[in-house]
């Protein structure tokens, strides 16, 4: 803070940074936990005979908000992975992605990053199953690349490191990156894995089918079961609440200091204004008890003996206020005559 009593430059972003962190976090703690709170209130609902007649059964034959535990079964035809036998699936994703080391020209260390350089996913239709392999009737999902939290499983990785010379060497150090290879991997949802979604539930024509919900409500599709899915999105917004508590405890810390600092200085300013009044009252008194005219008075003369030249400056408050001789005339502990600060050192002053 500044002698003007404005708070400085670096508590002003401080302050403004923590409470714009805090904003943000406490929105995006209130929506996890809003997510969780409509979690706990979805209706399970079990894949079985009377699945249909239930939904019959519901107005608009839909469920609003429902959890489904099943098998992964596809509709028609799979999708085979690229590198693994056997391995049949519903959901694949491709990723390459470019691993490289930068040079930061501020801790003057070589960072390690990443890029996604290529991304393809491919579906096909699939529902869940009952676990029961004697039910045939499967529940119909769509649109499952709009889950929240969209599981995959890796079933292949790999890594090509970059083949260098020693002029590439030289080039890379020259231009601060450093590439070490291509990360190669696949992911898939398998035929056969259990799934837990949760969206809204319609039986349409004779099929059962589970979509993204309405009215905002979160779409899941995760290998999780349904308590582990709890689980999780109870320590995201445990996460989110102590960040938020975190940097909301230091905006209010940084105001609070800015606010004393401001009220501090405010007393101070009335005490050396109050002080100066003083001083000049007694300024006055002892004109009229040396019988001299006010406007007599050299601005430059002592304030003390008002009869010699200001020859020194106060240090730490900077008052030219005094002659030598007064100076050394002060009681001890000396101090300043105007604002009655300790003075720490004197520096003489000659006029030319």
């Amino acid at each position: 803070m500044d002698s003007s009593g404005k708070p400085s430059t670096a508590q002003v972003v401080v302050l403004a940074t923590s409470s714009a962190l805090t904003a943000i976090f406490y929105s995006i703690y209130r929506s996890r936990a809003t997510t969780v709170a409509r979690l706990k209130e979805a209706k399970k609902v079990s894949i079985d005979q009377d699945l249909k007649n239930i939904l019959s059964e519901t107005p608009g034959r839909c469920v609003p908000y429902a959890v489904i535990e099943g098998v992964v079964r596809s509709v028609k035809e799979t999708l085979n992975s690229q590198f693994v036998d056997n391995c049949k699936g519903v959901i694949e994703r491709l990723t390459l992605k470019e691993e490289k080391m930068v040079w930061n020209r501020t801790t003057h260390l070589w960072n390690s990053t990443e890029k996604v350089i290529h991304q393809r996913t491919n579906t096909v239709p699939f529902g869940l199953g009952s676990h029961d392999e004697g039910f045939a009737d499967t529940v119909r999902i769509i649109r499952p690349l709009d889950a929240a939290e969209l599981d995959l499983e890796t079933t292949y990785e790999n890594f090509h490191p970059t083949v260098q010379s020693l002029s590439n060497v030289i080039g890379h150090f020259i231009s601060g990156e450093r590439p070490k290879g291509i990360h190669e991997t696949e992911e898939m949802l398998r035929v056969g894995d259990s799934v837990t979604g949760v969206g809204e539930l319609v039986l349409d024509n004779n099929l059962i089918k589970l979509q993204p919900p309405k009215q905002g409500f979160c779409y899941f599709l995760t290998r999780l079961d349904y308590e582990s899915l709890l689980r999780s999105q109870g320590n995201s917004v445990r996460l989110w609440r102590i960040l938020t508590v975190m940097f909301g405890v230091a905006a209010c810390s940084m105001l609070l200091f800015i606010l004393w600092k401001r009220y501090t200085h405010h007393r101070q300013s009335k005490k050396e204004r109050s002080m100066l009044e003083e001083f000049k009252e007694q300024q006055r008194k002892r004109i009229r008890e040396l019988n001299v005219e006010e406007s007599s008075v050299s601005p430059t003369s002592c304030t003390v003996c008002l009869s010699r030249e200001r020859s020194c400056v106060f240090l730490e408050c900077g008052h030219v206020c005094a002659c030598t001789q007064c100076y050394e005339a002060l009681p001890e502990p000396k101090k300043c005559p105007i604002c009655r600060s300790a003075i720490d050192r004197v520096v003489s002053l000659y006029n030319s």
